[in-house]
Formats: structure tokens, sequence, C-alpha cells
């Protein structure tokens, strides 16, 4: 078996794999069979990826493999230093030196998880321009791990998507139903003396906040903020227009 087959082998054993536990366990006593030589390599590739199977937000972008994935991953598991070509989103190109610390495959999207001049940095691999390998090891954090570092990452971001936070109690058979509604943008707090639940959901704008909750009100109550009540008693007032209208013309026929 050659490093690189070792590599692939492992890769299949690591946290992004759908292989069942028994399976990579099994792999990973392998590793204690292997060369010396490979057997590094071989371990680093078991933890050099993680999969977030959930998309940003609503997007529909279809997955694409980016150009330099390879590479990168490469760099991961060989533990070096690469310089790296970058575009940001206003376009801008920029080059330096980074110390790759993982990959992270996030729906449809890849991100490079490294350590650089100014701090961890996450960046968007299809944004990458250039990779270029140096014979310079990276520098890893003694209790780094990339699943948790990605947590950390994700939520962090998922915090300035849904800057607006709306309070709220709900029954405690109701939080399964919410957890599919709004996913990570529920948290769930402590049990008040009544036996309900407080909660916190995030959103980007009152309005359209309100319209998702409003088909809640079987399970929750909103206790705040006070804008986001206020939609929520319009959208009653206008359904109540609406509809008891239609309900009073339907009685007054049949009469």
């Amino acid at each position: 078996m050659t490093a690189s087959e070792a590599r692939a082998l492992f890769l299949v054993a690591g946290p992004a794999s759908s292989a069942t536990p028994a399976v990579k366990a099994a792999l990973r006593k392998l590793v204690r069979a292997l060369p010396e030589p490979f057997r590094a390599q071989a371990e680093a590739a078991s933890w050099s990826l993680v999969t977030d199977p959930q998309r940003w937000g609503s997007s529909r972008v279809e997955p694409r493999r980016p150009r330099f994935l390879d590479e990168l991953q490469d760099a991961v598991i060989r533990g070096v230093q690469v310089r790296l070509g970058y575009v940001d989103r206003e376009r801008t190109g920029t080059e330096r030196t980074v110390h790759p610390l993982g990959i992270v495959a996030k729906g449809p999207s890849w991100y490079l998880v490294a350590h650089t001049g100014t701090g961890r940095r996450t960046f968007r691999i299809d944004r990458v321009s250039s990779v270029a390998p140096t014979a310079e090891p990276v520098h890893r954090p003694a209790d780094f791990d990339l699943a948790e570092s990605w947590r950390a990452i994700a939520d962090e971001v998922e915090r300035k998507r849904t800057p607006l936070e709306a309070r709220a109690m709900c029954a405690p058979h109701a939080t399964d139903v919410l957890r599919m509604a709004f996913g990570a943008r529920l948290e769930v707090g402590a049990t008040t003396t009544d036996g309900r639940i407080e909660i916190v959901i995030r959103g980007n704008d009152e309005r359209k906040l309100a319209g998702e909750l409003a088909g809640l009100v079987d399970y929750l109550e909103v206790t705040g903020p006070p804008r986001v009540r206020d939609h929520l008693a319009a959208i009653g007032n206008t359904l109540a227009e609406r509809y008891g209208s239609d309900r009073a013309a339907g009685t007054h026929e049949r009469t």
C-alpha cells in the first residue's frame, strides 16, 4: 500500500464518513499495522475533514468540487504550511502563508480552517486562486479539534446572519416541532415554574420572523421584542377581518 492509498483509506474512518461505527473502528485498528512512515499521515487523514450537511439559510446552490480541494487536503494531512492566493467577497485578491488545520464541507460549500498571522480564519475554497505548499511545518494547537472549532465558527456566522432574537415560551412537547421549523436558529433555555420552556428564535427581519411564528401559536407565546409582538397582532387582526367576515357571510347565506 502506498502512502496516498493509506491516506485515502483512513478518510473513510473520520468524522465526515458515512461508514458504520464498526467499520470505522476496524479501519482505525489497521493504523497499528501500517509502516511507521505511513502511520502519521493515515491518522491525520481520519480527522482532516468534517461534514456539516445543513446549508446556510435557504441556499439552494448545487454542490461543486472546488479546484484546489485536493491540494489543500493534502497540505492538512502532511502538516505543511501553504502560500494561499485568495479572492474575497469584494473581489479583492490577497496572498498569505497559512497553517491548514482542516477541511469542512458545509452543504454545497467547502471551507479551509487555518491559522494565520492574525489568528484563526476560515476560507471558502471556491475563492482560493492559488495554492503553493511550503516545506515549513504547520503549528497545530495541541487541543485543536476540527469538529468543535467548526461548531463555534458556524454558530458565530449564524448569529451574524440572524441578529434579531425573538423570545418566547413554549410547551414541553413543542420543542421537536420548533427544531424542525427553525433548526440552528432555535435556542432552548430553562424550564419555568409553570412547566413551559424558555426559547429564543433568531431571524434578520421583524416582519418576516413574525410571519414564521404566526403559524405556531398553538405551540408558543412570544414575549418579545415588542415590534415582533406588534407584527403578530397585526397578522392576527388581518386574518380575523378577512376570514371572520367570510364566516359571517356564509352563516347569513345559510340563514
